[in-house]
């Protein structure tokens, strides 16, 4: 079961250092209620014991592929906008870019998926259905535009699950919205992202169910990698399952890898985890 090592891992969840964070820089801040999250660096930093240090980089975009380099990642799926921009121009062989999305304006929502595809060559459209303003649930008609829209780019949808870290309400991230999702649009590849807990038992069944549904364990440091998940990637989910990691927001890199040889995933499971699912599933060969 050892991880095996240059393979060329795709993380399918990386960004760059930015300092001097607060609540404030998030667009769901109007939804937080609760004293302790305004004080909060980070909306969900109660969730870690330790934080990633973030300091000022006098090249973001060099220090990033400076730690992806020194694990053995290959490829990071990275967001369309400040910094990003630069890194997805200056080395397109190095990362593929993403566009986020809250589908309470459908329209504004799916032109800016269009002008992403057309200037960026996106590979994912992502969402966070209890940070949007307000919540969206996985299932509700206002996501169905922005799906079929996926399915007309053939890019992936990528959407969190499960509770969420910050202190929002969770019944819209249920796992349980996918089935409708996936019997509406059996095109549609999406992916769930961030654990899916408590649910991930119905995530299996889900995944087992519909061919189009996929899962990463985004945000989850190895070690706390759901029981679940890790049985069925060794089973009948070695082609469902793919590495997202949390660098350098909530996880760092070095915390990631030193963890990851660790997990019990069987010789034949780890290139599919660390790779292949994610060539396949975002088309990122092409």
């Amino acid at each position: 079961m050892a991880m095996p090592s240059n393979i060329g891992v795709v993380d399918l969840l990386i960004g760059f250092p930015t300092p001097n964070r607060s609540v404030d820089d998030f667009p769901f801040r109007s939804l937080l209620k609760d004293e302790g999250s305004a004080a909060m660096e980070f909306p969900a930093d109660y969730m870690f014991k330790h934080l990633p240090t973030t300091t000022e980089a006098a090249d973001p975009v060099e220090e990033t592929l400076a730690e992806m380099d020194k694990y053995g990642v290959q490829i990071g799926l990275i967001g369309t906008e400040g910094v990003a921009v630069r890194a997805l121009r200056e080395y397109p062989d190095r990362f593929v870019g993403s566009v986020s999305v809250d589908p309470n304006d459908i329209t504004a929502a799916v032109r800016k998926i269009r002008r992403a595809h057309d200037e960026f060559d996106i590979k994912a459209v992502q969402t966070f259905p209890a940070g949007c303003v307000p919540q969206v649930p996985v299932s509700d008609r206002r996501y169905y535009p922005i799906y079929q829209t996926c399915i007309d780019l053939d890019v992936p949808m990528i959407t969190n699950a499960g509770v969420p870290g910050p202190r929002l309400p969770m019944d819209c991230q249920h796992v349980r919205h996918f089935d409708d999702v996936c019997y509406d649009f059996p095109e549609l590849r999406i992916v769930m992202r961030h654990g899916a807990e408590p649910w991930e038992a119905l995530a299996v069944k889900l995944m087992l169910k519909w061919p189009g549904l996929y899962y990463m364990p985004s945000a989850f440091a190895p070690k706390y990698y759901p029981k679940a998940i890790i049985d069925y990637a060794n089973t009948r989910g070695a082609d469902k399952i793919m590495y997202a990691g949390y660098h350098p927001i909530g996880l760092t890199l070095e915390r990631i890898f030193g963890e990851l040889p660790e997990v019990p995933l069987a010789d034949a499971v780890w290139p599919k985890f660390l790779r292949e699912n994610a060539m396949r599933v975002f088309k990122l060969d092409r």
